[in-house]
């Protein structure tokens, strides 16, 4: 077990790593930024350094600023919380060379499920039912609207890399997929970094349910059944509901055995949370794999 670690989050996330690790015994050391001086959950660190000014970008964000806190702080461990650089595989990469643990997945197993296409092709090797869609990356039009056309009307456009919502659309048909198209792809770029999309059939008024896992190094994973997250605004979640409402034992103990066999394929290791959409028939689809603890971890 480590003596003492980092946290290198900020307000609820951060007290409650800093109440974990006190009840185990070990020491902890805080970061902030100028904003958060003299917060009231940094008591309970045992240190806390600044990491620069009230912008996370200029802070929180900053990988060379949060590792120079760690190595005055002498700790052997980077927990990441969520948000931030939870599911950043390159902060993960810098962590380990610097000869820190990074409290999450490996640095390859992030990068792969954060590709969302990436984890819709393993996924078919895993025998985990995914939405129909395209075989990969969609690079041109013409290649959207056969694809279109081969899976029917509406579509859903998404992008390759980030979540909440941006750079994802609804086609209904040829017209609306040629716009969409370009205003996926142009928001996906000014958000992520990265333009590139793919398409999938669009399920219309489905349930979103997602399971919580965790996963050790010695290859055992275990899951922690399901919450249903169906109630959002802006592809924001407002209310989580577990166990999960309209869902049958069969389907629920289905499903939850598809996302350890994701899970492992994808040589994942720590907290993570496994996400479906439920049709109307109850079929269920992967959609993606949340590389950090849950923001709802409480709940399950």
């Amino acid at each position: 077990m480590f003596q003492r670690i980092l946290v290198a989050n900020r307000g609820e996330i951060a007290l409650r790593v800093f109440r974990a690790c006190r009840e185990l015994g070990i020491e902890t050391v805080g970061i902030f930024s100028e904003a958060d001086r003299g917060a009231a959950y940094l008591e309970l660190a045992d240190e806390a350094y600044c990491v620069g000014p009230p912008k996370a970008c200029d802070s929180y964000l900053k990988i060379d600023r949060v590792i120079s806190a760690a190595e005055i702080g002498n700790v052997q461990a980077i927990h990441p919380g969520y948000g931030f650089l939870a599911e950043n595989a390159h902060f993960a990469d810098v962590c380990r060379s610097c000869n820190i643990e990074f409290i999450g997945p490996s640095h390859e197993a992030m990068a792969l499920v954060g590709d969302k296409n990436a984890a819709r092709q393993m996924a078919r090797q895993a025998d985990v039912p995914s939405v129909p869609g395209s075989d990969g990356l969609v690079s041109n039009e013409a290649e959207a609207l056969r694809i279109a056309h081969e899976i029917g009307f509406p579509v859903l456009i998404k992008a390759a890399a980030g979540g909440g919502g941006r750079g994802m659309r609804v086609a209904l048909n040829d017209l609306s997929l040629k716009s969409s198209l370009q205003q996926a792809q142009a928001e996906a770029g000014a958000a992520f970094g990265n333009s590139e999309i793919y398409l999938e059939k669009y399920i219309e008024h489905p349930r979103h349910v997602e399971v919580q896992i965790l996963a050790d190094l010695h290859g055992n994973v275990v899951y922690l059944w399901e919450r249903d997250c169906t109630v959002q605004r802006r592809h924001q979640k407002l209310i989580e509901e577990s166990p999960a409402p309209q869902l049958d034992g069969d389907t629920r103990r289905a499903m939850c055995e598809a996302a350890v066999r994701l899970v492992k394929a994808a040589s994942y290791t720590n907290a993570g949370t496994v996400e479906f959409i439920v049709d109307r028939q109850g079929h269920y689809y992967f959609i993606e794999l949340n590389a950090r603890i849950q923001v709802e971890h409480p709940v399950a």
